[in-house]
């Protein structure tokens, strides 16, 4: 299903105490496989108690860069309007964050 040229990168924080994700999993959790070639998430999913959740974490996520930092994060706050709202932001920080750490740093996207 995903080529050679694919990575899977998982990004955790901490969600609220009384949020279901948190007492199901004890933390919140991102997966992204990621094109290494251009840097485009090419899948994506969460922790999540509710299957719809994960889909629709997925079509926020899936044909935008890894580096799309700013522009994911508002696109975020505008459209998921769970109680993991914050916790999914810090989660694809993380993400990015691994990512880099693994030489993965494009041209374009230098020091973000």
């Amino acid at each position: 299903m995903y080529d050679a040229d694919s990575i899977y990168i998982i990004g955790d924080a901490q969600s609220s105490i009384n949020n279901p994700i948190t007492q199901q999993y004890s933390a919140f959790f991102i997966g992204l496989v990621i094109d290494c070639r251009s840097d485009k998430i090419i899948d994506a999913g969460c922790s999540s108690t509710i299957p719809l959740t994960s889909d629709f974490v997925r079509s926020i996520f899936v044909g935008r860069t890894i580096w799309e930092t700013e522009e994911l994060a508002g696109e975020i706050r505008r459209r998921y309007h769970g109680s993991s709202q914050k916790a999914l932001i810090v989660a694809f920080k993380d993400a990015q964050k691994k990512y880099r750490a693994l030489g993965r740093v494009s041209v374009d996207q230098g020091s973000a």
